[in-house]
C-alpha cells in the first residue's frame, strides 16, 4: 500500500465509524459529538486539497511507507 491508499483508507474509516457511533438512528449510537470528529476529517481532507500538507501522510511517510506503486511501463 501506498500513503495515498492508506489516506484514503484511514478517513473512510474513520468516517464511517463516527457517522456509526454519532448518528441517533445507528445501532452503535454513543453521541452526537462523534459528528465533530467526522468534520474535523473532511476539514482536514479540504485544507488538505488546498494546501498539500497531511499530517498523516507525514507520519505514513516517516514510517517507512512508500510514496507511490511502481509502474510497468512496456
Amino acid at each position: 500500500m501506498t500513503v495515498d491508499r492508506l489516506i484514503h483508507v484511514f478517513a473512510g474509516s474513520f468516517i464511517l465509524i463516527s457517522l456509526a457511533l454519532g448518528v441517533q438512528a445507528s445501532p452503535v449510537f454513543h453521541s452526537a459529538w462523534w459528528l465533530a470528529f467526522t468534520a474535523f476529517i473532511g476539514a482536514n481532507l479540504l485544507q488538505f486539497g488546498f494546501t498539500n500538507v497531511c499530517p498523516l501522510g507525514w507520519m505514513l511517510h516517516k514510517l517507512g511507507v512508500p510514496d507511490a506503486a511502481p509502474c510497468a511501463v512496456k
